[in-house]
C-alpha cells in the first residue's frame, strides 16, 4: 500500500487520514478540564446578562420555569450526545454522528450547517467581548478609553484569544476553567447577598405556573431564549481526542455541566426576582438586570458583577472556539471541507487553520452585518451596537444549530439498531431522543413564525438557503470523492 494511502470497503484506495501528522495531542485533559471548559463556553454571566431580561418581558414573574423548561430539553439533548459518545468518540461531534448514519451527503450538509451555525453565534460571543468592555469603560468613566470603538477592543481580546489557543489546548482550557470558576463565584455572591438583603420579598410566585404571562404561549415565547443561554453545552464532545477516557468522561462532563447550569441558571433568575423585588416591568426595562441588583446590594458589588461579565465572554471566546474549531478541523481532515483547515501545527498539535479561519470568519460576519445595517440606513450607535449585534446573530445562529440537534435525535436510533444492536435500548435511544426532537420543535417555531421584525423575519429564508446550498455542495463533493463515505467518523478518538 502507498504511503499516505489506505484502502476503503470497496477495496479502493483513499487518502490515509489517520496519520499522527494530522492527530491531535491525546489524553491530556482530565473530566474536571472538559467540564470547565463547557461551562466557561456556555458563558452564564455572558448568557444570564443579557438574556433574562427578554425572558422576564416574556414569561413575567415565573421567568423560572423558562429556564427550568429549557434545562430539561437540554437534558434530552444530553442523553443523545452522551450515548454516541459511548460507542462513536469523535472530535466531529454531530457531524460524525449524523454522517455515519445517514451516509456523507448528510455529513457533509451537516458540517456545513454545524460551521456556519457555530460561527454566526460565535460572532455575536467576538462582538460582545469588545462591546462590555466598552460598557465597563463608560461606567468608570476612564478617560481617553471610553471614547474608543468597541471593534477596537474586539481586535484586541481576538488576538490575545488566539494567542493562548494557538499554544495549546491544556493551557487555553485552564485559563478558560479559571474565567468561569471567577464568573460562577461572583454570581453566586451576589445572588446569596440578593436575597439576604431582599428577604422580605421572598416567596414562591416565581415558581407557580399561574404567574406566566400568558400562559404557555408566555413560556414558549421565551424558550428560544432560553435554549441559547445553554448553547455549549456540547463543547466537550469536539475535545473527545484529547480527553482521557472520553467514552465515559464525556458524557459525565455534558450532564455534569447542564444539570450545574441548570441550577445556577435557575437560583440566579430567582435572586433577580427577588432583587428587583418582584417589579417584573422595572426588571424587564432594566439593561442588564443582574447588574442593577449587584448595584443594589453592595456598590464594590457592582465593580466585581461587571468583571464576571468580562471574564465571562472572554472565558467563552476561548471555550468555544477551542471546541468549534475542532468540528471544522475534523471535517477538513475527513475530506467534508478543503482538507487545508484539517492541519495541525507540527509541534503544539493544536488545530490552528481552522481556529484562524473560525475567528477570521466571525470577524467578517461582524463587519458584513455593521455594512448591512448602514446600506439599510440603520447606521447609528443604537442600531450598530455590540448588544444589538449579540441578539441578531446568536438568533441566526441558534437556528441552524437547533436543526444540527434534530437530526442528531433523529439519529441516534438509526444508528444504534444499525451498529450496535446488542446495545439498542428502546427508552435511551428512541423514548429521549424523541422527546429531545419534540422540545426543538418549539423553539423552531417561534423563531421561523411570520410576523417578526427585521431583520428576523429574514433568518428563515436564510436558514433554508443554507440548507439547500449545504445539500448541494455535498451532492457535488460526494460525486466528485466516492470514499468520503468511509471516512466520515472514521478517526475514532481514543484510538
Amino acid at each position: 500500500m502507498s504511503e499516505g494511502f489506505t484502502t476503503n470497503s470497496l477495496g479502493a484506495k483513499v487518502p490515509d487520514v489517520s496519520g499522527e501528522h494530522e492527530r491531535l495531542r491525546q489524553g491530556v485533559l482530565g473530566l474536571l478540564d472538559i467540564s470547565a471548559a463547557t461551562m466557561a463556553n456556555i458563558g452564564p454571566a455572558m448568557s444570564f446578562y443579557f438574556g433574562f431580561g427578554y425572558l422576564a418581558f416574556t414569561a413575567g414573574l415565573a421567568s423560572p420555569l423558562t429556564i427550568i423548561a429549557a434545562g430539561i430539553a437540554i437534558l434530552f439533548l444530553g442523553n443523545t450526545l452522551s450515548e454516541f459518545t459511548k460507542v462513536l468518540p469523535s472530535t466531529g461531534g454531530f457531524i460524525s454522528f449524523i454522517g455515519k448514519t445517514f451516509g456523507p451527503r448528510t455529513g457533509v450538509m451537516t458540517a456545513i450547517l454545524t460551521g456556519v451555525g457555530y460561527i454566526t453565534a460565535m460572532a455575536s460571543v467576538i462582538a460582545i467581548v469588545g462591546g462590555f468592555f466598552q460598557i465597563i469603560l463608560q461606567n468608570y468613566h476612564v478617560s481617553g478609553l471610553q471614547s474608543v470603538p468597541w471593534i477596537v477592543w474586539v481586535l484586541i481580546f481576538v488576538a490575545f484569544a488566539a494567542f493562548m489557543m494557538a499554544r495549546g489546548i491544556a493551557i487555553s482550557t485552564k485559563l478558560a476553567g479559571f474565567f468561569f470558576a471567577f464568573e460562577f463565584a461572583i454570581m453566586v455572591l451576589i445572588s446569596i447577598l440578593s436575597l439576604i438583603k431582599f428577604h422580605a420579598h421572598i416567596n414562591f410566585q416565581p415558581f407557580e405556573p399561574k404567574n406566566i404571562t400568558g400562559g404557555f404561549s408566555g413560556l414558549s415565547a421565551g424558550f428560544p431564549l432560553a435554549i441559547y443561554l445553554f448553547i455549549g453545552w456540547e463543547n466537550s464532545a469536539a475535545l473527545a481526542e484529547e480527553t482521557d477516557n472520553p467514552r465515559k468522561n464525556i458524557p459525565r462532563a455534558v450532564f455534569t455541566s447542564i444539570v450545574i447550569m441548570l441550577v445556577s441558571y435557575t437560583f440566579f433568575a430567582f435572586s433577580t426576582v427577588v432583587g428587583f423585588k418582584g417589579d417584573v416591568k422595572a426588571l424587564s426595562s432594566a439593561p442588564i438586570p443582574f447588574i442593577s441588583v449587584a448595584k443594589e446590594v453592595f456598590a464594590v458589588a457592582l465593580f466585581f458583577a461587571l468583571l464576571a461579565g468580562m471574564t465571562s465572554t472572554l472565558g467563552a471566546l476561548i471555550a468555544g472556539t477551542n471546541s468549534q474549531a475542532r468540528l471544522l478541523f475534523n471535517a477538513g481532515r475527513e475530506g467534508l471541507l478543503p482538507r487545508v483547515i484539517g492541519r495541525v501545527h507540527p509541534t503544539r498539535r493544536t488545530p490552528v487553520v481552522a481556529m484562524f479561519t473560525y475567528l477570521g470568519i466571525g470577524l467578517a460576519i461582524i463587519g458584513i452585518w455593521g455594512l448591512g445595517h448602514i446600506m439599510g440606513g440603520h447606521a447609528t450607535s443604537g442600531a450598530m451596537s455590540p448588544l444589538t449585534m449579540f441578539v441578531e446573530s446568536s438568533t441566526f445562529g441558534t437556528i441552524l444549530l437547533l436543526l444540527v440537534y434534530g437530526l442528531s435525535n433523529l439519529a441516534l436510533p438509526f444508528y444504534y439498531r444499525r451498529h450496535h444492536p446488542e446495545l439498542f435500548n428502546p427508552f435511551r435511544h428512541v423514548v429521549l431522543p424523541a422527546l429531545g426532537l419534540l422540545a426543538i420543535l418549539v423553539p423552531l417555531y417561534y423563531l421561523a413564525k411570520p410576523g417578526q421584525p427585521t431583520p428576523f423575519n429574514w433568518y428563515p429564508y436564510m436558514a433554508l438557503a443554507t440548507l439547500v446550498l449545504s445539500l448541494v455542495y455535498a451532492s457535488v463533493l460526494v460525486r466528485r470523492d466516492p470514499g468520503l463515505g468511509d471516512r466520515v467518523g472514521s478517526i475514532i478518538a481514543d484510538h
